[in-house]
């Protein structure tokens, strides 16, 4: 089953610019691939519609057997707790310790504080910062501070996983290690989307590789 689809999607902003154009692609479920394009090619755009945070002008997005158009307002907050994303500014909150950064989506969701207590450090542990539970986000290094974003991202276990240019403040030997992680969730089955503007770790990674050009697939 696809766990992603985008059905002849058009995005016309109210200013007049059309971020995508008759984008049309499928990715199956447990697939991992990459999203790149000139800067303004569409790619934030893309990702937005697949977080509900924007709706197309024409045609369907599709997350499993979701059509993203026919959520009410009151159902997007459930979607978006079912979708990781990982931003290229991890958002950690400077006051909270990390692991109440990883706890807040489960917070917001409902978990008891059991349940919170396993999945934060399963989560922590996936991305090798156990040990970090009790530090603040400044305490931390700029890689390791984007684990612990992934960390959020994934303690919902979600089926689907998207990230924003995650390696886009980090230097080559550490943007390896992140996608190393993403790998790592993708062997277990969840599907990765990643979108960079880094065609030299594209290549590296050897995944199916999407390419918007103003706002068109050029390559699928």
């Amino acid at each position: 089953m696809a766990a992603i689809q985008f059905n002849n999607v058009t995005k016309r902003y109210e200013s007049g610019q059309e971020a995508l154009r008759g984008v049309e692609f499928t990715i199956e479920s447990g697939e991992m691939a990459f999203l790149t394009g000139h800067s303004g090619a569409g790619k934030s755009t893309l990702l937005k519609l697949l977080s509900r945070v924007e709706q197309p002008t024409r045609g369907d997005v599709w997350v499993g057997e979701q059509n993203l158009s026919e959520l009410s307002r009151r159902q997007v907050p459930h979607y978006r707790r079912t979708l990781g994303v990982v931003y290229q500014n991890h958002r950690l909150l400077d006051d909270r310790t990390i692991y109440q950064n990883i706890a807040l989506p489960l917070r917001i969701a409902g978990y008891s504080d059991e349940d919170i207590g396993r999945r934060v450090r399963a989560a922590l542990d996936r991305v090798g910062l156990l040990a970090t539970e009790t530090k603040y986000p400044k305490a931390l290094s700029s890689g390791e501070q984007q684990r612990v974003g992934i960390a959020r991202a994934i303690v919902n276990k979600p089926r689907v996983l998207i990230a924003d240019e995650p390696t886009g403040n980090l230097d080559p030997r550490l943007s390896l290690d992140i996608m190393s992680l993403f790998e790592q969730f993708n062997r277990i089955g969840t599907t990765v989307l990643i979108a960079t503007h880094d065609v030299a770790l594209i290549k590296r990674m050897r995944h199916r590789v999407l390419i918007l050009d103003k706002g068109r697939l050029r390559h699928v």
